[in-house]
């Protein structure tokens, strides 16, 4: 049986090689048949508000089942994350793999109360097996300060500090597909 994974693009226009476009095709490729890829697309990404993907998220777990990988990549990572923490959820989460991801609150530029996580978010998450964090060292959209933040609040968290600038990893990341692999069963 093919394993789910839920993936939560980033902010911005989605058209083809913007946003996670890219990445989107990358993974349906590297990942193959062995994975049903699950890509919504998210309300207004352009002007996105929390609210509405909110509701969206809560249309795509109630319509899977059975164990299921969780991948956010920059905003839909932060909204990934809030979500799980502020929302029961009946499913059963292997990994969550969250990709650049901005997190809301830690820094002055980065204030947006409907993102942002309460202070005891990890406490309220959901049984996930593992978490992977993934950002550039020199990110130029987000900067690695977030992952930090995300570091101190998920210590169990595995960390994929990467060489270069890369934000949007347009060229794909064979360190996520490695990594997605090890759940085979």
């Amino acid at each position: 049986m093919k394993k789910h994974v839920l993936f939560i693009h980033s902010a911005g226009s989605q058209e083809l090689h913007q946003g996670s476009s890219d990445l989107k095709a990358y993974l349906k490729e590297a990942l193959g048949n062995e994975y049903n890829l699950i890509d919504p697309k998210m309300p207004d990404p352009e002007n996105p508000k929390y609210t509405l993907w909110k509701a969206q998220l809560e249309k795509e777990f109630a319509s899977l089942n059975g164990e299921m990988l969780l991948i956010g990549h920059s905003l839909g990572g932060s909204v990934l994350l809030k979500y799980l923490s502020e929302e029961a959820c009946k499913q059963s989460i292997s990994g969550l793999f969250m990709i650049a991801a901005p997190y809301w609150g830690g820094d002055d530029d980065w204030l947006a109360k409907e993102y942002t996580l309460s202070e005891n978010f990890a406490s309220k998450l959901p049984q996930i097996s593992q978490v992977f964090l993934y950002h550039s060292r020199n990110d130029k959209v987000v900067p690695s300060a977030h992952l930090e933040h995300y570091q101190e609040k998920l210590p169990q968290a595995n960390t994929r500090i990467l060489d270069g600038t890369e934000h949007a990893f347009s060229d794909g990341l064979p360190e996520l597909v490695n990594d997605i692999r090890k759940f085979r069963q």
